[in-house]
Order: C-alpha cells, then structure tokens, then sequence
C-alpha cells in the first residue's frame, strides 16, 4: 500500500523543518503557506529563505496556499504561531483525522491551550500535541532527536499516529498527558526569555542554572494545579524543552530575551521581528491563569514586568531580594517559594 501524504500547516522555520523531517523516507509532504510567493519559491527552488535559509528542501515537499487541498489527508500538523491557531483551523474541512499541533502557548485571548482551541475547531479530529527539545534547524538536517507525543486518544491513537511520524533520527515518546505537554511547551518560552534576560545582562552560568531549576518548579506549580501529571513535565516537553530554550541564542525567546538585558525595548523588539517569540504573547494570559488560580509564579511576573518596559536589572534585584524560603514543599516551607 502506497503511503498516504502528511500535510502541514504553516510554513516557518518549524512547519518547514518537520515537512523536510517527513519527508525523509520518500513520503509525499504538502506544506501550506499563507504568502504565494514563499509557495512559489518553494515548490520552484526548494528554498524556505525567509524562515529556513539553511535547508535545500525535499522534492517530495509540495507548497500550496490553499487549504482546501489539505481536506482529504487523514494525517495533519498544525505549525501556526499559536495565536493564529484557531483562525487557520477554523478555514480547514472538518473531515475526521489525526491533527497534530506542534505550536506551543496559551490562547491570549481566551486563557485556552492549543488542545481546547483545536478541538473547538475541528470537534471531528483526534488532537495529538507533540513537543519537546526541538530547534528547527537541527531537525531539518536530520540530526537526531527526541519528542513527546501526547495523544488524546489514548494508545489507540499512538499505535495509528506514532509510525506516521517517527523517523530514524526522531524518536516520539508516548504519554497520554495532553495538559502536561502543552503546559511545559508554553511555560518553557517564557522561562526562556527570563534566561536570556540573564544572559544579557551578564549574570553569569550560576544565575541562569538558578533560574531554570527555579522556573522549573514554577512550571510544575503551574502544571499541577491545572491537572498535568509531573512526570510529563520532568519529561521532553517539560525539563527536557526547558534546558534547551534556555541555553542558546537558536531560540527565539532567549534571543529576545537577551536584547531586553541588553537595553533594547520590548516595544522595538516586537515590532521588528518576522519570526514570532511565542513567550511575549504567552507570559500576560499566564501570569493572569497564575493569579486565578492562586500561584505565586514571581519568574514570570519579571518577565511581564521587563515586557512591560521595566528595567530588567530592577526587576532583577526584586527577584534576589525576596525572602527567604525553603527550597520544596514538605521542608517546612512554602511552596509558592
């Protein structure tokens, strides 16, 4: 039997990376783009220069503008910047399918994750989240990695989806947590833009390894308290994600991040930028599901407050100057720490 082309939606540096990615084995891949002249450049030169200038892209690789040509493919993944999300899927035909998203952040309009968005959208489709330590780059030539695939539909569903995607240098894990994966995958951007505040600044290892274990467990809070099973955010999507983002200027976050240390506005920063860093959007709605639910999540009340325009060295100090506190719940401490 013939194997069954896989589209995508979204033709960034991810969306493009994961169609090269599928590519890989002889698979027909039909990439969506919202520009004609990238679908153009695509399907004649095989080249994605604006958002993957690096990648001489797979013949297999077909680009269409049009999601109509998407309707009858039982395999789909969703590579949209996250607020955009629900926009695009609502174009898309509501014929059953597996719809994988792979775009990573919360809803700002409506406090949902990208699961929530999908389903009531496409109510027909099984929603699959795959996350983890991913850079486009590196996946787009083949160098191995490793991901979370969460499926909805329980292993039903992963004995269906997982041989579609998984490649010989990347390897999908399953969990049936959908919550835990997209929580880390969200909460991880912003964590991220904290690291490269640091980083800018010039804080040094110690206060970014301080802050990724401290960010960590402000994810876990987070996760807990809207029903993620920790040992989904101990996992790719969470841990694993998280050190990635935070420790190299490949992520977009970390490198707005670092500008915002360096002095440049938020304001400049985002106006600037073709690429979307998902944390600027992700950290408002998540610093107001904290206080609704009653988290004190103070990393990402900095990152709001450096957004916002505050100094980020001021905002640095009010960081080190709060109290002191045990480090885990069950040590006689708080832990809202």
């Amino acid at each position: 039997m013939s194997q069954q082309t896989i589209g995508v939606i979204g033709a960034g540096a991810w969306g493009t990376a994961l169609a090269q990615m599928l590519s890989s084995d002889g698979r027909e891949v039909l990439l969506w783009a919202y520009e004609a002249d990238l679908v153009d450049a695509i399907n004649a030169e095989h080249r994605n220069a604006p958002y993957l200038p690096s990648a001489e892209l797979s013949p297999n690789i077909r680009a269409t503008n049009d999601l109509a040509n998407l309707a009858s493919l039982k395999t789909v993944l969703a590579v949209t910047p996250a607020q955009n999300l629900g926009t695009v899927l609502s174009q898309l035909s509501s014929d059953p399918r597996d719809l994988v998203l792979c775009s990573k952040g919360i809803d700002a309009a409506t406090g949902q994750l990208m699961n929530e968005v999908a389903k009531g959208a496409c109510p027909e489709s099984d929603v699959a989240v795959l996350s983890g330590p991913t850079f486009a780059h590196e996946v787009a030539d083949g160098l191995p990695t490793a991901v979370t695939l969460a499926c909805s539909g329980g292993r039903e569903q992963w004995d269906r989806l997982s041989p579609e995607i998984a490649r010989p240098a990347f390897r999908p894990y399953y969990t049936g947590d959908v919550t835990g994966a997209e929580i880390g995958g969200a909460i991880k951007n912003v964590l991220a833009i904290a690291c490269g505040v640091v980083d800018g600044l010039a804080l040094g290892q110690n206060a970014r390894a301080s802050l990724i274990a401290r960010g960590y467990a402000e994810m876990l809070r987070f996760g807990e308290a809207l029903g993620a099973e920790a040992e989904t955010l101990a996992g790719l999507c969470g841990l694993g994600d998280l050190v990635l983002t935070c420790s190299s200027t490949s992520s977009r976050n970390f490198s707005l991040g670092k500008a915002l240390g360096e002095g440049q506005s938020a304001a400049d920063l985002m106006a600037d930028r073709r690429t979307v860093a998902e944390g600027a959007h992700t950290a408002p709605v998540l610093r107001r599901l904290a206080e609704e639910h009653g988290l004190t999540m103070p990393i990402v009340l900095a990152v709001n407050e450096i957004l916002a325009g505050e100094s980020p060295r001021a905002v640095v100090a009010t960081l080190l100057a709060r109290p002191l506190k045990a480090e885990q719940e069950g040590n006689n401490g708080d832990p809202q720490a």
